[in-house]
């Protein structure tokens, strides 16, 4: 098959096209899957420039985010049926270590995930077990199913799952021209809350406000958006900040949560450091929350 393959950590020149790597095939309760779309995210950007502290078997196969059609189906697999079209749950646990026992599997201490652990989807097929496949409507896309799983999986497991947005929060979404901030305003205001958005430039925040966030703040016109959030919230904070970029904006976020609020981080787009060992981060933690 054809397959982008990364033989060697680096810039954008490290991709290689593949015109005869190996196909792979099924096996008990496996399915491989005709890739008809495959969406890019920034953990595509750090499965080829490597990650520190998070080796990646080379080569490599990117790509999480995968829409297309069953191929085959491995001995034990009852659904999905070849021929149905399904969009990948890219991430699954071990099944092996005490939080996979415990059905923890977010915090699996040996994780599967495509594009990063297992080859993914910018190849013609791809490999995984069935239950990570899930139907695709008629008439949806596949281009627009690719678009889910890692922004919208990520974002809901921030907002919902462990920051628990409801009703009436105030919500902070960093760098709201990526996909899980794009995806968390969305999640954010269907749960009822009040979403303020930072973004580069007018054309992000413009497609922010369309999206549903409520007051926009061009953080590189307004260097101070900290002190102009809690402006917004009469000196309250925010209850919520959706923080996905790191070193960059960590202390500002944690000065623009209010008492009792919480911090959600799920990556560091700004590099692998989140914070230095910095007395000034101490302080700013008191009375605050963080999850991941």
């Amino acid at each position: 098959m054809r397959a982008i393959v990364i033989h060697r950590h680096g810039g954008p020149e490290v991709l290689t096209l593949e015109r005869d790597w190996a196909r792979p095939h099924t096996g008990p309760g496996e399915i491989v899957v005709r890739v008809k779309a495959c969406a890019l995210n920034y953990l595509d950007i750090f499965v080829r420039e490597g990650m520190p502290g998070e080796p990646t078997n080379l080569p490599q196969i990117s790509g999480g985010d995968i829409a297309g059609v069953v191929e085959e189906t491995g001995p034990g697999v009852m659904s999905p049926a070849v021929g149905a079209r399904v969009v990948l749950n890219p991430t699954w646990g071990c099944g092996r270590c005490e939080y996979c026992r415990e059905h923890l599997t977010p915090r699996c201490l040996h994780p599967h995930m495509l594009g990063e652990a297992d080859p993914g989807g910018l190849a013609e097929f791809v490999k995984c077990p069935a239950q990570q496949a899930i139907p695709i409507a008629d008439g949806y896309s596949f281009e627009l199913a690719a678009c889910l799983p890692v922004t919208y999986g990520t974002a809901y497991r921030m907002v919902v799952t462990r920051a628990g947005v409801r009703a009436g929060d105030t919500v902070l979404v960093l760098g709201a021209g990526g996909g899980v901030a794009i995806a968390a305003i969305q999640l954010a205001k269907f749960r009822g809350a009040r979403v303020i958005a930072t973004a580069s430039t007018d054309e992000k925040l413009k497609r922010a406000a369309e999206l549903g966030a409520d007051e926009i703040i061009n953080y590189v016109t307004d260097e101070n958006w900290d002190a102009t959030v809690r402006r917004m919230t009469g000196k309250r904070g925010a209850d919520v900040v959706i923080e996905t970029v790191g070193a960059t904006t960590w202390e500002r976020s944690i000065r623009a949560l209010g008492k009792g609020g919480r911090l959600v981080t799920s990556g560091a787009t700004a590099g692998p450091i989140c914070f230095g060992a910095s007395r000034r981060f101490s302080a700013a933690m008191a009375g605050h929350t963080m999850n991941s």
